[in-house]
């Protein structure tokens, strides 16, 4: 959602590149490639001011480091570098958020109050935050006070026990009598978290603001989030700056960031009304909700990607005894197509591959124009693989031995035959390439998940010498599918695998596969052979 964005901070770069000074010559091309995207954006107008105001302030007569020292390493610093880093701190400092994003009461349930227009995803987005607070160890419970849209109740009671979070509702009364009564089930049933529904309207009315003022007074919410939708530009901040005007929210949770909108909302809201965005919804699934990180969000805008928010999502659907355990796996050439096949499936729950891509800090400025991300790809991998017998997921070279199989596995997935070849083909280059890795790996380790993976294979050195680790767990392996055929990321993957749906290289050919699989194949046989003298041996 922020391409428009992210394309107007790279060309601004571009216009430095090279340069070893800022000054008002070379700074104002930058920044009118900033105003431009910043307003195709649809970001306020005031907000476009005041953020370019400032950043010529700082950027004016800055003297630039030529190398700075971090860590005692040194790294070289440009005026494009500096000129960046100055957006980045105003971008943050714009859309800033408090350490808790919660205000919590000091004694009884705390009281979290959602209001927003009709179709904002307020009903959804109350069941989101529930089962947030839940993981973080709360005792919600769901407020259906929408006494106006039809089926409200029901929804948010569907959702409730998908959740496994109590919903209360009385039927046949007002919204305030509602909210009211829910105190004192909350209090009876020793919950922490009361999250009000309430009622919205297709357009700001004082109907609805006299309601939503009565039920303020009534329970004195601790905090009232005003839910928007993203995808509503400019008027989503117009929303916020009415509904902070009667009510005094207390903070905005902006839905829909996985679609089409072009960011401007988030950007502005913060600077025109004062409340801060706290929460985000990043799909329709109940998982797809966070809390707002402003320095993620910059990152993002500014194309490097927001590994924090990466690794809350894997952490989110990734196991780390089983993810462990596939390290091990690809350690000993043992992993096999079902190893991969979930993973395949934790990226699948992680949302779309877009959104996935955008986080990693792998293309600076942004995914380059043209470059398609598509989630089929997966969709294309996992049917392949479910089509392989028992026997070929666990032997990869049995589909390199007998091509006859490639030819049934290819029309059981509806896949051509050349796409089943360069799967196993990156499939086993990956595996030998990976068990054949030393400790020492330089800048690929790096990459989340390889780093655990040479850990892992110390560990197994030492431990074949002798040696013990009591007390040291094995680390995750961080992303999953780092590396696997087909995940690799371009620029950073040493196998050259490319990204599903963006191209990358070609396969290695089969002789190379041959060439590079000899020693894998040794190993088997050697392996093989130690079994028939044993089977032998007991025999005599």
């Amino acid at each position: 959602m922020f391409e428009s964005l992210t394309k107007g901070f790279r060309q601004a770069r571009n216009r430095l590149a090279g340069l070893t000074e800022l000054s008002e010559s070379n700074v104002e091309p930058a920044l009118r490639e900033v105003r431009l995207s910043l307003l195709e954006a649809d970001v306020e107008l005031g907000v476009v001011k005041t953020f370019l105001a400032r950043v010529k302030e700082k950027a004016i007569g800055e003297t630039v480091r030529v190398k700075a020292k971090v860590d005692g390493v040194t790294h070289k610093v440009t005026a494009e570098d500096q000129f960046i880093k100055i957006c980045h701190d105003e971008l943050i400092e714009m859309m800033a958020v408090p350490e808790q994003p919660l205000v919590w009461a000091d004694s009884g349930p705390t009281g979290v109050m959602m209001v927003g227009l009709q179709g904002s995803g307020k009903t959804t987005t109350a069941a989101k935050l529930a089962r947030l607070l839940s993981k973080q160890g709360k005792k919600p419970l769901l407020v259906a006070a929408d006494m106006q849209r039809p089926a409200a109740v029901d929804q948010l009671q569907v959702l409730g026990k998908q959740i496994q979070i109590p919903v209360f509702n009385l039927p046949d009364k007002s919204p305030v009598e509602i909210c009211v009564a829910a105190v004192a089930e909350a209090r009876r049933k020793n919950l922490d978290v009361i999250v009000y529904d309430t009622a919205g309207r297709l357009a700001i009315d004082e109907v609805l603001m006299d309601e939503l003022g009565t039920i303020k007074s009534s329970v004195h919410p601790g905090n009232i989030l005003l839910v928007v939708d993203a995808m509503i530009g400019q008027d989503a901040v117009r929303t916020a700056k009415t509904f902070h005007e009667k009510l005094t929210i207390s903070g905005v949770v902006l839905t829909k960031l996985d679609g089409d909108a072009r960011g401007g909302a988030a950007v502005s809201i913060k600077e025109v009304t004062g409340a801060p965005i706290l929460f985000s919804g990043v799909g329709e699934a109940l998982d797809r909700f966070e809390e707002f990180r402003a320095d993620g969000m910059a990152s993002r805008i500014l194309g490097f990607g927001d590994v924090v928010g990466l690794m809350k999502d894997f952490e989110e659907v990734i196991d780390k005894e089983e993810a462990s355990e596939a390290a091990m796996k690809m350690l000993q050439g043992q992993f096999t197509f079902d190893d991969f096949l979930e993973q395949v499936r934790s990226i699948q729950k992680m949302g779309p591959l877009k959104d996935l891509v955008d986080k990693m800090p792998i293309f600076p400025g942004g995914i380059p124009e043209g470059v398609n991300i598509d989630d089929k790809e997966l969709v294309r991998i996992q049917a392949m693989i479910q089509s392989m017998t028992r026997e070929e997921r666990n032997d990869a070279y049995m589909l390199v031995r007998e091509p006859s199989r490639v030819k049934r596995v290819s029309k059981g997935s509806g896949q051509p035959e050349v796409g089943v070849q360069e799967l196993v083909q990156k499939f086993l280059f990956m595996r030998q390439m990976m068990s054949s890795m030393s400790g020492n790996m330089g800048l690929l380790g790096k990459i989340p998940g390889v780093k655990q993976i040479a850990m892992a294979k110390k560990m197994k050195k030492a431990m074949a010498a002798g040696g013990g680790f009591p007390g040291m767990g094995m680390p995750g392996m961080g992303m999953p599918g780092m590396g696997m055929p087909g995940m690799g990321m371009p620029g950073m993957d040493p196998f050259g695998m490319g990204f599903p749906g963006m191209g990358g290289p070609a396969a290695p050919s089969p002789t190379k596969m041959k060439q590079l699989s000899k020693a894998e194949k040794n190993a088997k046989k050697a392996s093989r052979k130690r079994e028939r003298d044993a089977r032998k041996k007991g025999r005599k």
